[in-house]
């Protein structure tokens, strides 16, 4: 009877050895890092726990925001006055400390939504009034525009000109962009180029310049699944999130595209988006302060903050990749 217990024990003994892996490599869940238009950058958990303020009083428009996790450093960009030339990207580090400024006022006009390539050191970020997609260095160097879409007032007063979200598909050499149109105006177009301008061209004048879509009400952010070649975006035209192939490889017209695919409706004026790809779910803001999530197909949506402030851009930083 004895020796029947002893075995037992030590099966059991090796029952719970064998679990502890499994409970040590259990993945954290994403944080989440969030911007109010008032000067403040806030962050959450992932189920909508643990709400903080980073930082406050950091100027006028906070816009599009972006994560070195490796660093603990965050990157934003502050719009300004949208009729003065004097938006610029600042650096802070996680606890709030270390405020610095990389792109001094004026180095860009109004830069919105801001998207990090860490393995070249490179930030980039579309140029709303400056009607532009830029490029610079990590520390503020090199500063240049890789597509101008319109200069002087005339240009700049027409809306289908302004550049707003971006996003990067380094490994194909490739920058998406939207141009959202007028207030609902169905003059919004995604448009994507190479990360670097063809020899002999300038940022102004370039042949590689693809629609993918037009017409579309008025597309603000991006963000990218690139394993499965989607893209996903914010419209603040008609308050939806929406997602479509990244590649018209029929060729179809921009204008008559049917590929779209309406995730999420009924935001209040929707804004940021960010992908949690790992989990299957999409974290998206809206200007009057709520910050939603739904599954990548959009079921399951909810809020899951409200009350934020007048919220912009979100980026989420996934401990494990």
């Amino acid at each position: 009877m004895q020796h029947l217990r002893r075995q037992f024990l030590n099966i059991a003994t090796l029952v719970v050895l064998l679990a502890l892996p499994l409970i040590a490599v259990a993945r954290p869940q994403p944080t989440l890092y969030y911007l109010d238009i008032s000067g403040r950058i806030l962050t959450a958990s992932s189920d909508g726990t643990h709400v903080a303020v980073v930082a406050k009083d950091l100027g006028s428009g906070p816009d599009g925001i972006v994560i070195d996790g490796a660093n603990r450093h965050l990157y934003w960009t502050s719009m300004g006055k949208a009729s003065a030339n004097d938006g610029k990207i600042s650096r802070i580090d996680f606890d709030g400390t270390h405020l610095t400024t990389i792109v001094p006022a004026g180095g860009t006009f109004t830069p919105k939504q801001l998207k990090i390539d860490l393995a070249n050191r490179k930030l980039y970020w579309s140029d709303r009034e400056g009607m532009r997609v830029m490029r610079a260095n990590m520390d503020g160097s090199d500063v240049e525009a890789l597509i101008v879409t319109g200069t002087g007032e005339a240009d700049r007063k027409n809306q289908a000109n302004w550049c707003v979200g971006i996003a990067l598909d380094i490994a194909a050499g490739k920058i998406y962009w939207t141009q959202k149109g007028g207030d609902n105006a169905h003059r919004g177009t995604i448009k994507r180029a190479n990360l670097d301008i063809p020899k002999g061209e300038d940022a102004a004048h370039r042949s590689d310049v693809e629609v993918l879509f037009a017409g579309l009400p008025e597309p603000i952010d991006m963000d990218l699944d690139l394993k499965k070649r989607v893209m996903y975006w914010t419209d603040r035209g008609d308050n939806t999130v929406s997602r479509a192939p990244m590649d018209n490889k029929a060729n179809i017209d921009p204008n008559k595209r049917t590929d779209r695919e309406i995730l999420v409706t009924g935001l209040h004026e929707a804004i940021g988006i960010a992908l949690d790809l790992r989990h299957n779910q999409m974290y998206y803001t809206a200007l009057h302060g709520d910050l939603g999530t739904a599954k990548l197909n959009g079921k399951d949506a909810r809020t899951l903050l409200s009350k934020q402030g007048t919220l912009t851009g979100i980026a989420l930083l996934d401990s494990v990749k």
